[in-house]
């Protein structure tokens, strides 16, 4: 997605760029979230006591903490003194002002309502903040237990294990097939550790690329959209992220078209970026946004119906915002049950895999003290 930006007549054009796919949340940014979410909250309180938008970040720039903040407001700040316009300032830094900010903005400006629109900005800011939030408290015990049970098992076959080697030689005609087996993966990992554990790197460093490849992304995310369960988790933060720009982009005048432009460039999986297309080539075409809708096989029917409602009684924006609502509350409860079904399964498992590895030491140890009697 590329920003064509007309100061002369204060407008700002989106492009799409139909070879490329922009995926939100890849480039490193020196500008934490937080930072800029503090910043537009102070920006908009600030505008509502009366100052004026370059006294305003000129009280800003000096109170924040982040070097690289105080840079991009002392830009903002020279443009607006040179008679620039906020939207045009904003454009000027992508790496911290997405092209939603800088579209949104421009929409208000003429109105005069950028106070507005900075605190609209900041409450989808939090519903996606809430929504990261959501996902990561939701794996992260999950990932916990699995780095932990890998940690321990790794350490059983490495420290524990040799340990008991030349004590089991004598019996090993007896031993348990687990245990030779065991006792086999126990002499790789600790005669050729120094060429696993860059081997184990080597893998992760190709398994990175081959998803950041253009045909590994196009994989994963056919894979988000197609398997089952996995699908329904995806489609529901899809359609969360969609109905946010949709409904924050109408509600600041932005047109239909434009409006759904600005959603590709917060979707994060490219086959919902082709769906998106879609609607904005029917909507081209002058057929209704429902159409697209109702001929989707991924849309949920509950989708297409209210966005058919809100289209033919003028509240497509409030629609949109109640359907983000509804899945985002759907999608907690999802992963709540998701998490509370996880954490039994893999204490389980990590029982089993424990069970099986002290089980392999005890039995022998029994065979020789028996042995010994």
């Amino acid at each position: 997605m590329a920003l064509e930006i007309n100061q002369k007549n204060s407008t700002i054009v989106v492009k799409t760029d139909a070879g490329k796919v922009k995926l939100p949340f890849g480039d490193a940014k020196k500008v934490a979230d937080k930072d800029r979410m503090f910043f537009i909250e102070q920006l908009a309180l600030m505008l509502e006591t009366g100052s004026d938008l370059h006294t305003s970040l000129n009280v800003l720039m000096k109170q924040t903490d982040n070097a690289e903040l105080a840079r991009v407001i002392k830009a903002l700040c020279d443009d607006i003194s040179e008679g620039k316009t906020f939207s045009f300032a904003l454009a000027k830094h992508p790496q911290v002002f997405s092209t939603t900010y800088t579209s949104l903005i421009a929409a208000s400006e003429s109105g005069g309502y950028i106070r507005r629109i900075l605190e609209h900005l900041l409450i989808m800011e939090k519903q996606r903040q809430a929504l990261r939030d959501t996902l990561i408290s939701a794996m992260s015990y999950p990932a916990f237990l699995m780095v932990f049970s890998l940690g321990m098992v790794v350490f059983i076959l490495a420290v524990v294990f040799p340990k008991f080697g030349t004590l089991f030689t004598s019996i090993q005609d007896q031993l348990p097939i687990t245990t030779l087996y065991l006792m086999a993966i126990s002499r790789i990992i600790t005669h050729y550790w120094w060429g696993i554990v860059p081997g184990c790197f080597g893998l992760i460093a190709v398994f990175s690329q081959l998803i950041k490849s253009e045909k590994g992304r196009v994989l994963i995310d056919e894979l988000k959209l197609t398997t089952p369960f996995i699908k329904h988790i995806f489609l529901k933060i899809y359609l969360i992220q969609m109905m946010r720009i949709l409904a924050l982009s109408l509600k600041s005048g932005v047109n239909l078209l434009d409006a759904l432009v600005l959603t590709k460039d917060v979707v994060q999986n490219i086959g919902f970026i082709r769906f998106v297309e879609t609607l904005i080539k029917d909507v081209t075409e002058g057929r209704k946004l429902a159409y697209g809708f109702n001929h989707s096989g991924i849309i949920p029917p509950i989708v297409k119906q209210m966005i058919t409602t809100g289209e033919e009684t003028g509240n497509l924006a409030l629609v949109s915002d109640r359907i983000a609502d509804y899945f985002q509350q759907d999608l907690e409860k999802l992963l709540k049950l998701l998490t509370k079904a996880i954490e039994p399964i893999m204490l389980l498992v990590m029982g089993v895999v424990v069970g099986v590895l002290v089980s392999s030491l005890i039995l022998p140890i029994f065979k020789l003290s028996h042995a010994v009697h």
